[in-house]
C-alpha cells in the first residue's frame, strides 16, 4: 500500500497548496484589479451585444470625423481670411467633440470588457473550486480504504471478490485524480491569461480618461482662441487682415533677429558624435511633410538658408511623440511675452543618441522639465501656438552639446524676454535624415 500512501501524500499537499493560497490573493477578486465594482446582473450574451453596439457608434463617429477633417483639409487650401479662420475654428472643435464621444464609447467598450473579463473569471474561479472539491473527494476515498489493513478487510469481508474489486475501486480513484489535477492546472493556466488581459484593458482605460481629459482642455482652448479672435478683429475682414500683417512683420523680424544670434554662436560639430540614419521614430500617427528643413547643399539638407526644422500636417490637435528615449530639458511658451513670433508651446527633449529636439506650436504640453520620456510617448498635442499661419507641428533637431534654453531680449518685442531653446546655426540638423524612410 505504500505507493497509494505516496501518491496521496504527493496530493494532500497540492491540495493544501491551492486551499492556502486563495485566501492569499493568488487569485485575487477582480474589483482589485479594476478599482471598480461589477455587476454580475447581465449575460455574457448581453455584454457582447452591448459591446457590439459600441463598436458601431465608434465606426459611426470615425467616419463623422473624416468628413470634419477633409472639411479641414479644404478651408487649408482656401485663401487666409477671417471667415476661413472661423469656419477652421468651429470644424476644429466639432472634430473635437466628435473626438469626445468616441474616446467615452471606447472607455464604455472597455468597461464592458472588463465586465465580459470577470464573468470568464468568475467561472474559471469556479471551475478551480470544483477540481479541488473533486480531488478531496477521490482522497477521502483512497483514506477510507486505507484505514483498513488488508487483513482486517478479509477478516471482515472474507470476499477476495470484494478486496479485489477495492483495489481496482484505488486504481480508478487514482486516475481520477490524475485527471483532475491537469484540468486543474490548465484551468489554472486559462485564469492567468484572462487576469493578464483584465490588467491590459484597466491600463488601456487608464490612458483612454487621460485622453479624454486632454480633448476636453483642447476644446475650451480652442473656445478661448476663437473669443479673442473675434475680439481682436471686431468680426471685421479688414481688421483681420490688418492683424495678419502686423503678425507676418513681427515673425519676420524675429527671425532675423534670432538667426543673427544665432549665428554668432560658435560650436564645432563632430560628425562622429552623431547616431546613424533612421534612429528616430516619427512624432505623429499620420506623416505629411507640408515644409523641409533648411536647403540642399551637397549630400544633405542643412541650415544654411531657410526653415529650421521639418513642418507636419496636423490640423487639429493630434497626439505628439517622443522620437526616442531621453530626458525634457525644458518647456514653454513664447506667446505669453510676444504672441506670434517664434514657437508658441514648446517642448525641448534631449534623447539617448546624441540628438535634441524641438517640438513647436503645441497647444497642450503634457510633460515637465526633468521628465523621462520613452519612446512613442505622448508628451503633448499639435496645434496653432506661435508663428504660424495654420495648426501644424514644427519639429527642430540639433546636435544635443549646441542646443540649450535660453533667455533673450527681443528687439522686435521690444522690452520683452524670449524663453526657448537655441543653437548655433551649425547645429541644426535636418530631422527627416534620422526619421525612418518615408513610404
Amino acid at each position: 500500500m505504500k505507493l497509494y500512501l505516496d501518491y496521496k501524500k504527493l496530493f494532500n499537499t497540492i491540495l493544501i497548496f491551492f486551499i492556502l493560497l486563495m485566501p492569499f490573493g493568488v487569485f485575487p477578486p477582480l474589483q482589485r484589479i479594476v478599482g471598480e465594482t461589477i455587476s454580475y446582473a447581465e449575460t455574457a450574451e448581453e455584454i457582447k451585444n452591448k459591446i457590439n453596439q459600441k463598436n458601431l457608434d465608434i465606426v459611426k463617429l470615425e467616419e463623422q470625423i473624416k468628413t470634419y477633417q477633409n472639411e479641414l483639409d479644404v478651408l487649408g487650401k482656401q485663401k487666409n481670411s477671417l471667415s476661413v479662420s472661423l469656419k477652421q475654428l468651429d470644424l476644429t472643435k466639432k472634430k473635437l467633440m466628435t473626438d469626445i464621444s468616441v474616446t467615452q464609447n471606447k472607455i464604455d467598450k472597455t468597461n464592458l470588457k472588463i465586465k465580459e473579463l470577470n464573468s470568464d473569471i468568475g467561472d474559471k474561479q469556479n471551475s478551480i473550486a470544483n477540481n479541488i472539491d473533486s480531488i478531496a473527494m477521490e482522497i477521502r476515498k483512497t483514506n477510507e480504504f486505507e484505514l483498513k489493513s488488508v487483513l482486517q478487510t478479509v477478516l471482515s469481508e472474507g470476499d477476495f471478490t470484494t478486496i479485489w474489486n477495492d483495489i481496482d475501486n484505488i486504481v480508478t480513484v487514482r486516475e481520477k485524480i490524475r485527471e483532475n489535477i491537469i484540468e486543474l492546472k490548465e484551468v489554472k493556466g486559462d485564469l492567468e491569461d484572462t487576469r493578464g488581459e483584465t490588467v491590459k484593458a484597466k491600463n488601456e482605460l487608464v490612458a483612454l480618461k487621460q485622453e479624454l481629459a486632454d480633448q476636453q482642455k483642447i476644446v475650451i482652448q480652442n473656445t478661448n482662441e476663437k473669443n479673442k479672435l473675434l475680439t481682436q478683429t471686431k468680426n471685421n475682414e479688414t481688421n483681420y487682415q490688418k492683424l495678419v500683417k502686423e503678425q507676418l512683420a513681427k515673425k519676420l523680424a524675429f527671425e532675423k533677429e534670432l538667426r543673427d544670434y544665432e549665428s554668432q554662436l560658435k560650436f564645432i560639430l563632430d560628425p562622429s558624435s552623431l547616431p546613424n540614419a533612421g534612429v528616430l521614430s516619427w512624432p505623429l500617427d499620420n506623416i505629411f511633410v507640408t515644409q523641409e528643413f533648411g536647403a540642399k547643399t551637397g549630400p544633405h539638407r542643412t541650415y544654411a538658408s531657410g526653415h529650421s526644422g521639418t513642418d507636419f500636417r496636423a490640423r487639429t490637435p493630434l497626439p505628439v511623440k517622443a522620437m526616442a528615449e531621453g530626458v525634457v530639458k525644458g518647456i514653454g511658451n513664447t506667446d505669453t511675452s510676444c504672441p506670434g513670433a517664434s514657437f508658441g508651446k514648446w517642448i525641448l527633449i534631449e534623447y539617448n543618441n546624441g540628438l535634441s529636439s524641438t517640438f513647436g506650436h503645441l497647444s497642450l504640453i503634457k510633460v515637465a522639465e526633468g521628465k523621462k520620456v520613452g519612446r512613442g510617448e505622448v508628451v503633448g498635442y499639435s496645434g496653432g501656438t506661435g508663428r504660424v499661419t495654420g495648426p501644424h507641428l514644427h519639429v527642430s533637431l540639433y546636435a544635443s552639446g549646441a542646443v540649450k534654453v535660453e533667455t533673450v531680449p527681443s528687439v522686435s518685442c521690444s522690452g520683452k524676454i524670449l524663453k526657448q531653446p537655441i543653437a548655433a546655426i551649425n547645429a541644426y540638423l535636418d530631422p527627416m535624415y534620422y526619421l525612418p524612410p518615408l513610404r
